[in-house]
């Protein structure tokens, strides 16, 4: 494995963390992944992500996203940790360069699987899940915001998501375009050009209407949680 293909000197982590492996990743019974809603890829597998928001657009990204989040949720948190955050057991996968490179390492582990000594530590979800699977899983990874990408923000996070939840928004725009604006300033680990951050989903969520500040004022809760 080469150096060059995770940033950071992750490869050497990955080394270390697929030798450290206490629960094997052969254990996970591989869960079907819905991708009826992304655009088909072809039968021979690629080696870069086909469904980056520069090559299909926003609304296809924005849904390989959602799909990817769901399929890593069932397939993939328990080893590699919930929203992509390791705790040790496993490779880090949100410092995966967004370029061919990364891809190239992702879709080789997840189409092959990992044996060690004869255990299997990763199994093959290539045949069972596809390579539509694959690469919105993907997509769902490389968005995942580096750690403490919120921080600098977390105060007037807060106080957006006081007002939301108060049910006594004032001016709607001014919120959505000022998250929207703080969105545009959450870094990714892999070096993607957009996060799906908390404060991206809550932008997305967000309208005229009491209900909608309900849920984007739950979103915010939950992220600004997951990150103290």
């Amino acid at each position: 494995m080469s150096a060059n293909i995770i940033r950071g000197g992750i490869a050497a982590f990955i080394l270390m963390a697929t030798t450290s492996m206490v629960i094997a990743h052969g254990d996970v019974v591989p869960q079907p992944v819905n991708t009826e809603a992304l655009p088909d890829v072809g039968e021979e597998w690629l080696t870069e992500n086909p469904y980056r928001e520069a090559k299909v657009g926003h609304d296809v990204w924005l849904k390989a996203v959602e799909i990817g989040a769901s399929g890593f949720n069932q397939n993939c948190a328990r080893c590699h940790g919930l929203g992509a955050v390791s705790g040790g057991l496993a490779p880090d996968l949100r410092f995966l360069e967004a370029e061919e490179y990364g891809d190239e390492w992702f879709v080789e582990r997840f189409r092959h699987g990992y044996t060690q000594d004869g255990t299997t530590k990763m199994p093959a979800f290539g045949d069972i899940l596809g390579q539509k699977a694959a690469w919105a899983i993907r997509t769902y990874v490389e968005t995942r915001p580096e750690d403490g990408a919120l921080d600098a923000h977390a105060k007037r996070l807060h106080e957006i998501r006081d007002e939301l939840g108060s049910g006594k928004v004032t001016d709607t725009g001014a919120l959505k375009k000022e998250l929207e604006t703080i969105a545009i300033e959450v870094k990714t680990a892999s070096g993607a050009p957009v996060a799906d951050s908390v404060t991206y989903e809550a932008a997305r969520i967000l309208s005229d209407t009491p209900e909608s500040w309900k849920r984007a004022a739950e979103v915010l809760t939950v992220g600004l949680s997951a990150t103290q």
